[in-house]
C-alpha cells in the first residue's frame, strides 16, 4: 500500500480530498520509452516465434473454424475463474443446453455471458476499431443479468473503487484507481493509444495496454475480464493470429498471484519492463500449450474418422457428419443425431450406441430420458486446470 504522495513514469499518486491517495496514470506510450534491453528483446523475440508457429499449425488444421468456439469456452472459463468463478467448461457445456446440475449456477451464468461477449468482440473487430464504445457493448454483455447486474453494465463508473482484501476500506486498500472523474479523460487516450500506429512492437503495445486499462478500472466491476478480453481481440485485430486460439487467462490464472503483482508493480515504481517480460512470457507459453493441444486435437480426429471408417459400414458418412458436428460443440443428444442427418429416430439411437460401444462418446447426464452423450476425450484436452 503507498503511503506519500510520488511521481513516477507510469504515473502519480495523488492524496484525494478525503485523504486516500489515488493513482493517476500517465498517457501511452511510456516517456521515457520502453527499454529494450537483452531480457525484454529475448521475450519478445521467443514469444512472437511461438505465435508464429502456432498460428502455422492452426493453419493446417482441416476446418480451424470447427475448433474456435471450444478455444474461446476455454478462455472464458479461465478469465473467469481469475476472478474466483468455480464453473468448469463442462458445467458450461451443459449449460448452453440447460442443464444446470453444477452448484456453481451463478458462476456458469457468468462464463456464459463472457463467452457472448467475446463473441460480439470478435465480430466487430472484423471491420472497426477497438474504443470506448465496443468497450462499452463488451462490458453491459458481460454483466447482463448476472451478479454485478446492478452496478451499471455498459458505463463508466461514477464513484470510487478500489482493490484489497474483502471487507477492506479504502484507507486500507492495496490500489485506489483514479478518481470516477478522470475516467473518460484517461480512456480516451488510451483509446487514441491502440488507434494510433507507432514504433513499438505489436506485443508490446498489447501488454502495455493490458497493464493501463487495469490502472484506469474504468468500470464498478468486470475490469479485469474486459481488460484480458482486449489481449485477445487486439491480438485478433492486427491478424497476429487468424483465429482467436490464444487463451493467456490460463497462465494468469495459473501465475495469479505474480500476475497482479506484476501489475501493480507497474502502478507502484513505474516498471514496464518486468510486466513485459512476464506478459511476453505468457505469450509464449500458452502459444506453445496451444500448439500442443492443435496437434493432439489434429491426431484424435484422425483415430476418430479412422475408427468410423473402419466400423460404420453404410452409415460412414452419417457417423463422420456427426463427428464434424462434435468438434464444433461436444455434446449431443438422438433428437439432434436424427435432425443432423435425417436418419429414423432408431437409427440415430444405434449410431450414438456404437459410438458410445467404441469409446467415442460418453453419456453426461445420468437421467433415463433425454440423455446427452459428450465427446469426453476431447473436452478433456481443454479443461484441464
Amino acid at each position: 500500500m503507498i503511503e506519500t504522495p510520488h511521481t513516477h513514469r507510469t504515473g502519480r499518486y495523488e492524496r484525494q480530498s478525503k485523504g486516500y491517495l489515488a493513482f493517476i496514470p500517465g498517457t501511452l506510450p511510456p516517456d521515457p520509452p520502453v527499454k529494450l534491453d537483452t531480457n525484454l528483446e529475448n521475450a519478445h523475440r521467443r514469444a512472437e516465434i511461438a505465435l508464429h508457429k502456432l498460428d502455422g499449425v492452426i493453419g493446417v488444421l482441416p476446418e480451424p473454424n470447427l475448433f474456435v468456439m471450444m478455444y474461446i469456452r476455454l478462455e472464458a472459463v479461465l478469465s473467469s475463474r481469475i476472478e474466483g468463478t468455480q464453473s468448469t467448461l463442462q458445467d458450461v457445456l451443459g449449460a448452453e443446453v440447460k442443464l444446470f446440475r453444477t452448484e456453481y449456477k451463478n458462476d456458469v451464468y457468468e462464463v456464459i455471458n463472457y463467452i457472448a461477449a467475446m463473441q460480439l468482440g470478435i465480430e466487430k473487430v472484423k471491420d472497426g476499431p477497438i474504443n470506448t464504445s465496443l468497450i462499452k457493448d463488451i462490458h453491459r454483455v458481460l454483466l447482463k443479468d448476472i451478479r454485478g447486474s446492478r452496478l451499471d453494465p455498459g458505463e463508466f463508473r461514477s464513484t470510487q473503487n478500489w482493490i484489497g482484501p474483502e471487507g477492506c476500506s479504502i484507507y486500507e486498500a492495496s490500489f485506489v484507481p483514479p478518481p470516477p472523474n478522470q475516467v473518460v479523460q484517461h480512456i480516451c487516450a488510451l483509446d487514441r493509444f491502440v488507434n494510433t500506429r507507432g514504433d513499438l512492437p505489436l506485443l508490446v503495445k498489447v501488454g502495455l495496454t493490458h497493464a493501463q486499462f487495469e490502472s484506469i478500472h474504468p468500470f464498478r466491476d468486470g475490469n479485469g475480464r474486459v481488460g484480458r478480453l482486449i489481449v485477445t481481440l487486439m491480438l485478433y485485430q492486427n491478424r497476429v493470429l487468424q483465429h482467436p486460439v490464444l487463451y493467456l487467462s490460463w497462465y494468469f490464472n495459473i501465475h495469479r498471484l505474480e500476475y497482479y503483482q506484476k501489475l501493480q508493480e507497474v502502478q507502484n515504481t513505474g516498471n514496464w519492463e518486468n510486466w513485459l517480460v512476464f506478459f511476453l512470457g505468457a505469450v509464449e507459453t500458452v502459444s506453445k500449450q496451444a500448439i500442443s493441444t492443435v496437434k493432439s486435437i489434429l491426431a484424435m480426429r484422425e483415430r476418430d474418422r479412422h475408427w468410423i471408417n473402419e466400423n460404420f459400414g453404410r452409415s460412414t458418412a452419417n457417423a463422420h457428419h456427426v463427428l464434424d458436428r462434435l468438434y464444433v460443440f461436444p455434446s449431443i443428444s438422438v433428437n439432434e443425431v436424427r435432425e443432423l442427418t435425417s436418419m429414423s429416430y432408431d437409427s440415430s439411437k444405434i449410431l450414438i450406441e456404437r459410438m458410445v460401444q467404441g469409446g467415442l462418446l460418453v453419456e453426461h447426464t445420468g437421467y433415463a430420458r433425454n440423455r446427452r452423450f459428450l465427446l469426453y476425450k476431447y473436452v478433456e484436452l481443454f479443461d484441464a486446470d
